[in-house]
């Protein structure tokens, strides 16, 4: 196995010790004293502009990240991931949600098989799905069209596929919706289906293994309540569950158990982890409300930032320099969270996404080859969409005791413009996202506040010290392509981190102690009593007290 780099024993990261010591940020003087600074800290990533000049960098440190990239290997690490090596090692995997953007003329072949081939052949598959339904050809078991579309999943079965949907709202053909279930309360199955008609509800159900308990659980529920609505209409409902529920699933043998038609099982592969697969099988749900253009489209994006990360140096690698300037704060600065906030409200999603992908991706205390991390790992990635969020928590980034920095995302064309008397919306909404970073970075003075005729016992209050440092990002219009470009950019940063903390970012080890406890647990939930014996006190003292809460146990 080959071991991780300890970055903390690069001469890079000497320097970066050095400089951060001797570091005064003083944003205002740094742009007042440099005219070419925004330009020369801007990029162009596809359809993003990209600005980082509002970040606590100067040519020397921007250098001195460039070079620990370089002396951790970050460049090879990611072209053994494109290759198709296992750098998965603790489970001892490819790692290629990459290849699932590839376009159909690409080839690799990674342990054997040409997985581009695979690919393609699987989308054209949930292609002809997505248009038989979106035609009205597929209908359900009485002969009426789909109207409803039900996604059940957890994890990135899920948190991928809304988030997306959400932000693509105005691509959804007309007649057409999409639901979510994914958590195991009871509540969310029945909250989601309470109002739907069964005979124009299609299910479809996530998971690779078709094991996942709230998955699984949750179908049951469903297929319940679908048989029961029916029967209650009069319905026959032979052949009905294959009309109306298909899966995103490899084991068909499960599949077919269920009652869906193994035909219409569509399959993703072990080198596609759960948070980087919604541009897999996974998004079946998009390639039907959005259609399979739009998908594509989608796919696109994804591929574009893909190349850029896969060819650029790092001195000009968004993804890469983003990912750097993460370390920088998170292991110089000890900044324990980073905020991301959409100046667009269909990204309202967006941050809950990305806390999946980055802190299940991140959250290692451990390197790739079992050895202890020697610095801090892993962010909270955290946010709300603006202007929501600026009458909420804005005030903590603004003024609280910790540095959070910050990626501000908007776009230049709303889908759907619109004026209040004479005044662009837009235009105001947009005025806000510029005023927050402008605020941020550079604050407000003491004499400043004094000019304004503040009565001194109060001008403290209302200094703002400045120097908070934020990233901007700005797109012509949210389209399927620029919502692909958005995806890959924060896995590309995710995966930067963790090469610089020689961690696995692929693996997830940490969730599966909750599940197989979960499952032990049940049976003293439900009053086995040698099963409640073997729990611990504290665990005892909870279940008896829901027991004894419980009306109808």
């Amino acid at each position: 196995m080959l071991k991780p780099v300890d970055a903390t024993t690069t001469p890079a990261w000497a320097t970066l010790t050095q400089l951060h010591q001797e570091l005064e940020p003083d944003l205002r003087s740094w742009f007042d004293s440099d005219p070419d600074r925004a330009e020369r800290l801007s990029y162009e990533l596809g359809d993003l502009f990209v600005d980082l000049s509002k970040n606590l960098l100067t040519d020397e440190v921007r250098d001195a990240l460039v070079a620990l990239a370089e002396q951790v290997d970050v460049p090879g690490r990611r072209d053994a991931m494109y290759a198709g090596e296992h750098i998965n090692v603790t489970e001892d995997r490819a790692v290629l949600h990459t290849a699932l953007r590839r376009p159909a003329t690409d080839s690799l072949t990674v342990d054997g098989q040409d997985v581009v081939a695979d690919v393609h052949a699987t989308l054209e598959k949930i292609y002809a799905f997505a248009r038989r339904v979106r035609s009205g050809e597929w209908t359900g078991v009485t002969g009426k069209r789909i109207e409803t579309v039900v996604n059940i999943g957890i994890g990135g079965s899920d948190l991928g596929p809304v988030m997306v949907y959400e932000a693509l709202k105005p691509y959804v053909q007309e007649g057409l919706s999409a639901r979510f279930i994914s958590n195991i309360d009871p509540n969310d199955c029945a909250e989601k289906v309470k109002d739907l008609d069964p005979e124009t509800t299609l299910f479809i159900i996530a998971s690779k293994t078709f094991t996942t308990l709230e998955t699984l659980t949750n179908a049951r529920m469903a297929r319940d309540w679908f048989l029961g609505a029916l029967q209650a209409k009069g319905v026959p409902t032979e052949g009905a569950i294959a009309k109306h529920f298909v899966a995103v699933s490899t084991a068909l043998e499960k599949v077919e158990a269920f009652g869906i038609d193994p035909v219409n099982a569509f399959g993703f592969w072990s080198w596609v982890g759960g948070r980087y697969s919604v541009d897999s099988a996974v998004g079946t749900v998009l390639a039907v409300t959005v259609g399979p253009e739009a998908f594509a489209e989608f796919l696109d994006g994804f591929h574009t930032v893909d190349e850029h990360f896969a060819t650029k140096a790092p001195a000009e690698n968004v993804p890469m320099l983003m990912g750097l300037l993460n370390v920088w704060y998170r292991n110089f600065f000890k900044a324990a969270t980073h905020a991301v906030l959409p100046y667009a409200q269909y990204l309202h999603r967006f941050p809950a996404y990305l806390q999946q992908l980055t802190m299940e991706s991140n959250g290692k205390s451990v390197r790739w080859d079992g050895s202890p991390v020697t610095t801090e790992t892993g962010e909270v990635f955290w946010g709300e969409p603006g202007t929501n969020g600026q009458h909420a928590f804005y005030q903590l980034i603004h003024q609280g005791t910790e540095l959070i920095p910050a990626d501000f995302i908007a776009v230049a064309n709303p889908a759907h413009p619109t004026k209040d008397g004479d005044k662009d919306v837009h235009e105001l909404f947009l005025a806000n996202y510029l005023a927050q970073t402008a605020a941020l970075a550079f604050g407000k003075t003491a004499e400043e506040v004094r000019a304004e005729g503040t009565p001194e016992a109060i001008v403290p209050a209302r200094v703002f010290a400045g120097n908070r440092p934020t990233t901007s990002i700005l797109a012509p219009a949210l389209t399927p392509s620029v919502v692909g470009q958005l995806i890959a950019l924060y896995e590309h940063i995710t995966f930067t981190e963790g090469i610089v903390w020689g961690i696995d970012s692929f693996d997830q080890w940490g969730v599966e102690l909750g599940k197989k406890l979960a499952l032990e647990i049940a049976p003293a939930v439900g009053g086995d009593e040698q099963a409640l014996s073997t729990q611990d006190a504290s665990t005892r003292q909870l279940i008896a007290r829901y027991r004894a809460e419980r009306r109808d146990a």
